[in-house]
């Protein structure tokens, strides 16, 4: 596997990666039209533009990494108590 998809793959650099699948998935069983996938975008969407928000605070804040691990972003949603997204 090239580095790349390795690094798309790897859940502490991805947050995303539930909805990515989900979304391929629903391509892959609705014949690829994008329309009968819309509101899995949309939700990979506001994935990334939420993880993408946290990512700037934190830069902002001097916190290392920018992109929290996948258990710190489990304590994330778990503190928020359901899924911004």
């Amino acid at each position: 596997m090239p580095m790349v998809t390795r690094r798309l793959r790897d859940p502490d650099v991805n947050p995303c990666l539930l909805e990515s699948d989900a979304s391929t998935r629903c391509m892959a069983e609705n014949n690829y039209d994008k329309e009968s996938c819309s509101s899995h975008f949309l939700k990979y969407k506001n994935c990334r533009k939420f993880w993408n928000s946290v990512m700037i605070q934190r830069r902002q804040n001097g916190v290392k990494p920018p992109m929290p691990t996948a258990a710190e972003r489990d304590e994330i949603l778990g503190a928020l108590g359901k899924m911004p997204y």
